[in-house]
């Protein structure tokens, strides 16, 4: 089995959006920031399961759309004052094709 399974082309992502990918047991929202950098992140803030692949994506977090909290996209970690925390996985970028790393 390998490593890395293959998500996307990097410009199927518009660039301060995302993607959702679906796997067996979550789904998972995959954000392009302005520089290109892929985040891949479970699509549910820590708070009530919002849907983070419909917020607004800045830098390098992104706001939930139900209730506002602002999530890092790097650590899954709710900005304060909020708390939480919630799945990141890591990404990668060749040849223009976006992979994930293998959840299994």
């Amino acid at each position: 089995m390998t490593d890395w399974i293959k998500i996307t082309k990097l410009e199927d992502i518009p660039v301060l959006g995302s993607r959702v990918v679906e796997t067996d047991t979550m789904s998972i929202a995959v954000f392009r920031g302005t520089d290109d950098m892929v985040y891949a992140i479970k699509d549910a803030c820590p708070h009530k399961n919002g849907p983070l692949s419909q917020g607004i994506m800045h830098g390098t977090s992104v706001t939930c759309p139900l209730h506002g909290w602002k999530i890092d996209l790097k650590s899954g970690e709710a900005l304060g004052p909020d708390e939480g925390c919630t799945n990141v996985f890591e990404t990668k970028v060749e040849d223009n094709t976006v992979f994930m790393r293998n959840l299994s």
